[in-house]
């Protein structure tokens, strides 16, 4: 059977898995929303020996201020709020937007009530999600904007994006949303929590590309507070050009698996992969770079008590390409270009490091994807084809420094991802 005559018979079968669904809100057609900032939710693994790396800071009763970047400017903005893997509601009694001041300060000046149904509070039930009602106010594409939600008495954090690269904060008890200064907000974190988008009602043409993986799209390692993961030096790269009608969102997640979920890293990204990108408003292209911790979990050693690589299943190169087609199939169906990241250099022993290899092989020959994106051949030591260079390795020899986040966004064959023209 041929590579395309498997994707049209996965289609249907691949229909409930990847099916779109649109929010209430999104009724109003006289906009154009399109995601300029989001992440992805992964649940925290609930144990009472939590490791200090795994523990959410406390929050009841006070506010969480987090700090977003949009890539796209709009005339009006829309937050999306979510208690995916939530096992209470999530009560929030009030939430603004204001362009941020440094650090935990917000600006004196431009800030908006965020309203829900008109209503400034919201008792979301777990497991549910929703938008915001349009905030008239203006964005503007690469500039901070802190979002403050004062949250109910009862409140704990029980899903977030673990890795986020950039200081949120927790005030002492009250609300804080209105404040502009920072003296108020005393703890510091580096996750995001249930804020998972920003969207803005663009020009007409404006798309979003979606970049979806583990932790090299997450920006492992990457400089904190500096946006030097590789979907933002894209973004920039874009805005350079003068792309003002193109957003970059980042979905990766640290530890993700393409076949297998995980008690820390996020479920797989077959199973997210709906909901984390094709959902998401004005996506037209993805970029996926995954396959890297399918390949390494079986070697790594069970550990008593939380045990974050389980289930240590081994992979094949065949499995993992048959995963690949299924997202393939996925966002075919959804109308949405997918870009096949190669998986970069990891300093793998042979038997790994042959995986990798045959995966590679088939990403950039098989023409399955629309596209390939060449990660590992401008990473790869041309003396050690199996290791980044020195000046693009962070130090583990797994994540690039900000310099290898760099040349990866340079990689990115623009025109192509940009601009989706489906076969």
């Amino acid at each position: 059977m041929t590579i395309r005559s498997l994707v049209a018979a996965c289609g249907a079968a691949l229909l409930g898995q990847f099916a779109v669904s649109v929010p209430a809100a999104a009724a109003d057609t006289s906009a154009h929303w399109v995601a300029a900032w989001a992440t992805a939710l992964q649940p925290i693994p609930q144990r009472a020996d939590l490791p200090p790396l795994y523990r959410a800071p406390e929050v009841a009763g006070r506010t969480v201020r987090q700090i977003v970047y949009p890539t796209l400017s709009g005339k009006s903005a829309r937050i999306h709020l979510s208690n995916e893997y939530g096992k209470t509601p999530l009560v929030i009694e009030e939430l603004r937007i204001a362009r941020s001041a440094g650090g935990a300060a917000a600006s004196a000046g431009g800030g908006a009530r965020v309203t829900f149904g008109g209503k400034s509070s919201v008792t979301l039930p777990a497991g549910r999600e929703v938008d915001s009602d349009p905030i008239a106010m203006d964005v503007a594409e690469g500039a901070p904007y802190a979002v403050s939600a004062f949250v109910g008495p009862d409140q704990r954090i029980e899903a977030w994006h673990r890795v986020s690269s950039q200081l949120n904060y927790v005030s002492a008890s009250g609300n804080h949303t209105q404040d502009t200064a920072a003296a108020a907000f005393r703890a510091r974190f580096t996750q995001y929590a249930w804020v998972t988008a920003l969207s803005v009602d663009a020009a007409p043409e404006a798309t979003a590309i979606a970049a979806i993986g583990d932790s090299i799209t997450d920006g492992m390692r990457s400089s904190l507070n500096q946006n030097r993961r590789w979907p933002d030096a894209l973004a920039r790269r874009l805005a350079s050009a003068g792309s003002g009608s193109t957003a970059v969102i980042n979905l990766g997640i640290s530890g993700n698996r393409l076949l297998n979920d995980s008690p820390c890293y996020g479920e797989a990204l077959l199973t997210r992969f709906g909901r984390d990108a094709l959902e998401r408003p004005g996506v037209k292209s993805v970029i996926v770079l995954i396959g890297i911790n399918d390949i390494n979990f079986a070697a790594m050693p069970a550990r008593n008590g939380l045990d974050c690589d389980f289930p240590h299943a081994s992979v094949t190169a065949a499995g993992l390409i048959a995963g690949y087609q299924r997202l393939i199939a996925g966002a075919r169906h959804a109308g949405v270009k997918v870009f096949g990241g190669t998986l970069t250099p990891a300093a793998l022993p042979p038997e790994r490091e042959n995986i990798r290899l045959a995966v590679n092989q088939w990403i950039r020959s098989s023409h399955a994807f629309d596209g390939v994106v060449d990660f590992d051949a401008v990473l790869r030591d041309p003396a050690a084809p199996d290791r980044l260079q020195r000046k693009f390795d962070s130090g583990d020899h797994i994540h690039p420094s900000d310099a290898g986040y760099a040349a990866m966004a340079d990689a990115v064959p623009v025109e192509a991802v940009a601009n989706p023209v489906h076969r």
